[in-house]
C-alpha cells in the first residue's frame, strides 16, 4: 500500500475529507500526519531484528589494513571472512593495542577494525538495512518522500500499525471514542507481524500454558 493510499486511510479513519493527490496535503492536521507516519514506520522498522529488513553485501579489506570506512548500510548480524564468521568486540582499545583476539571485529568512529592480513580478504557481510521504505523502482531509502513510496514493512500488517498507529499519536486522547479499538487493532497488527513473518514456523514467538 502506498504512501497516500496509507495517509488517505488515516484521513477516513479521523473523518477528515481524503485527497486526490499528494499536493493537497496543506492542512496542518495533514503534515502532522506525513511526520507521525515517518517517524513511526522507522521506530517500527529499528524495534526488532525483522526477516525484511535483512540484506547482504561484501566489502574489499586490503592486505595489511587494519581500519577501513563502514560502508554497511545497517546493523550488522552477521560477518564472515573467507567463510569464518567473525564475532563483534567493543573492546576498542583491546584492538588499538594491536592484539585483536582471534575471529573479532569492532568498530570505531564509522571505521571497522580488523586484525592484519597479508592477503586482500571478502568481508561477507548479512545485515538489517536502516532504510525502511522502498519508492516506485524498488529503490530502498530512509524516509517516505512521494506518493507512490512504500513502507518496507510487508502487508497486511503495514495498514494497520501505520494507519491506526498515526491516529493513536495526533489524537493521544485516551478518551477520544476510536482510541481503544485503534489501540486494539495496532497490538494485534504488531503481534501478527512478530509471529509471522519469521522465515521457520520454529522461530515465530509463542505462548505456553502450563497446568499446575
Amino acid at each position: 500500500m502506498n504512501y497516500l493510499k496509507l495517509i488517505n486511510k488515516c484521513l477516513l479513519e479521523l473523518n477528515y475529507k481524503q485527497v486526490n493527490v499528494f499536493s493537497e496535503l496543506i492542512k496542518n492536521d495533514h503534515k502532522r500526519i506525513i511526520n507521525i507516519m515517518n517517524t513511526l514506520n522507522r521506530e517500527l522498522c529499528a524495534i526488532e531484528g525483522w526477516n525484511f529488513l535483512l540484506r547482504r553485501t561484501s566489502i574489499i579489506l586490503p592486505k595489511g589494513t587494519t581500519e577501513i570506512d563502514n560502508e554497511v548500510d545497517g546493523r550488522i548480524l552477521y560477518l564472515f571472512v573467507d567463510g569464518k564468521r567473525y564475532d563483534y568486540c567493543d573492546d576498542v582499545e583491546f584492538f588499538m593495542e594491536g592484539n585483536p583476539k582471534n575471529y573479532t571485529y569492532s568498530a570505531f568512529a564509522n571505521r571497522l577494525l580488523f586484525p592484519k592480513f597479508d592477503n586482500d580478504k571478502v568481508l561477507d557481510v548479512i545485515y538489517f538495512t536502516k532504510n525502511c521504505v522502498k519508492d516506485s523502482a524498488g529503490m530502498e531509502k530512509e524516509d517516505f518522500e512521494y506518493e507512490t513510496d512504500e513502507s518496507l514493512i510487508p502487508m497486511p500488517f503495514v495498514e494497520q500499525l501505520l494507519v491506526y498507529g498515526t491516529c493513536l499519536r495526533l489524537k493521544a486522547n485516551p478518551q477520544y471514542f476510536k482510541f481503544p479499538y485503534w489501540i486494539s487493532m495496532y497490538k494485534e497488527a504488531l503481534a501478527n507481524l512478530k509471529s509471522k513473518t519469521a522465515a521457520s514456523a520454529l522461530n515465530a514467538p509463542v505462548v505456553k500454558m502450563f497446568r499446575n
